[in-house]
């Protein structure tokens, strides 16, 4: 009967249903197959609630979705142009780290690609790049932030952690610091394969101009505080992470909106409905998940998957290798956020056994998951860059492939280096 129902609800799932009615429904059958009141489901989702740190998903969504309204995306292209642009392949480290960085406030790379993809992919190809390159830098890069403080993913999976984690704490504070190496080191890798393919294509210099970077300094100056005032205060101990948030959502409003006035005060509410129609879907997959988990965790599945993976698996590199495998294929068929909530409980447990760090592993499981957004044959990126720049998906596949294998090589350094991830903590 277990088979016959999971089909049904995996049934529904593939047809469209919402995958947090799809989640609720197979934790409600299983509560009441074990004779459990099913109150218990309002009270595990009720745990949420309780969580400080809840505060700083709305916010931080709501400072990167004005951000992205604003004429933000503009100014950081303009002056990391002006600092990286005198380079071989200049042009193509600045989308790289605008893309970083706007990625990281706005924790979404669709949004990443279709609000900077419209400033870089024209002024690639207008300063002489090949079009293929152009399509896959922007595709792939587009998701690079994922790894970076004060990302949407990092802060949801500290939050799932922190339900599951047996004797290793998991801070969100530890994982933003965790993430700054990994999270360069992919920037780095992709920087490299642009200096090194632009030097062989004898591709123009532009010089430095001071005039001009203290031009987009000054256009900038109201932005660039941010992300020192967010993350010093965090790492430095004088903010918590829903305090940071709280003066960022602040602080981005008020700039945008009454000084710089790029926002309409009329635009505002829906702009807030944008970004709390996206935390709205994130917290009711979280919440209905707990709950779910609640009931994996009393009926030891996680236990039973690591006695059967054992049986194959007896090492801790075996089974990194084995997780990688998994979450490439996930990511390209999964949504990060649905990811998260439903896989992240499964295998801490399973990790944990094999010694692995939790934060280690919530490193490698964004930095796959990040891979997978660009991950032929359905990863989310490559539909979002072919709808937005109108190329055929095809060629958008063609034109990542090189990415790709970079990226890989960079996910595997993650994986098998842990001191990337905890070196710094």
């Amino acid at each position: 009967m277990k088979f016959l129902v999971g089909g049904f609800l995996l049934l529904l799932a593939l047809v469209g249903m919402p995958l947090f009615a799809v989640i609720a429904g197979s934790a409600m059958w299983n509560f009441q197959q074990e004779g459990i009141d099913l109150s218990v489901m309002g009270i595990e989702m009720y745990r949420i609630a309780e969580m400080p740190i809840l505060l700083a998903i709305p916010l931080f969504t709501f400072a990167g979705y004005v951000l992205s309204e604003s004429g933000a995306p503009g100014r950081l292209v303009r002056i990391t142009s002006a600092f990286l642009g005198w380079m071989p392949g200049g042009l193509a480290i600045v989308a790289l780290a605008a893309c970083a960085f706007f990625t990281a406030f706005t924790g979404a790379s669709g949004v990443t690609i279709i609000a900077l993809g419209a400033l870089l992919y024209p002024a690639l190809n207008q300063a002489g790049y090949p079009e293929k390159f152009n399509l896959g830098l922007i595709t792939t890069s587009g998701s690079l932030g994922i790894l970076f403080a004060p990302s949407l993913p990092l802060i949801l999976y500290g939050i799932v952690a922190q339900q599951m984690s047996e004797g290793q704490s998991v801070s969100i504070d530890d994982l933003f610091i965790a993430g700054i190496l990994p999270g360069l080191l992919m920037v780095v890798m992709l920087s490299a394969y642009a200096l090194w393919v632009n030097r062989a294509n004898h591709m123009p210099l532009e010089r430095f101009n001071w005039r001009a970077a203290k031009a987009a300094l000054r256009e900038s100056a109201w932005e660039i505080p941010l992300p020192f005032v967010v993350l010093g205060g965090i790492y430095g101990g004088f903010l918590a992470v829903s305090e940071a948030a709280a003066i960022t959502a602040i602080y981005v409003t008020i700039v945008e909106v009454f000084i710089l006035r790029e926002i309409p005060l009329k635009r505002l509410p829906d702009v807030i409905k944008q970004s709390m129609i996206l935390v709205g879907g994130v917290l009711i997959i979280l919440g209905v998940s707990l709950a779910s988990t609640n009931y994996l965790i009393d009926a030891g599945v996680p236990q039973k998957l690591f006695e059967l993976i054992r049986g194959a698996v007896d090492s801790p590199l075996g089974f990194l290798l084995l997780l990688n495998v998994f979450l490439l294929v996930l990511g390209a068929i999964l949504d990060i956020f649905s990811a998260l909530v439903l896989v992240v409980p499964l295998i801490l447990p399973i990790a944990a056994q094999y010694g692995i760090h939790p934060v280690h592993l919530g490193i490698i499981f964004l930095a796959n998951m990040q891979l997978g957004y660009s991950t032929p044959p359905v990863g989310l990126n490559l539909f979002i860059a072919s709808y937005r720049f109108g190329r055929p998906i095809t060629e958008i596949y063609m034109a990542t492939l090189p990415y790709l294998a970079i990226l890989l090589l960079s996910v595997l350094v993650i994986t098998y280096v842990p001191v990337l991830s905890l070196g710094l903590l």
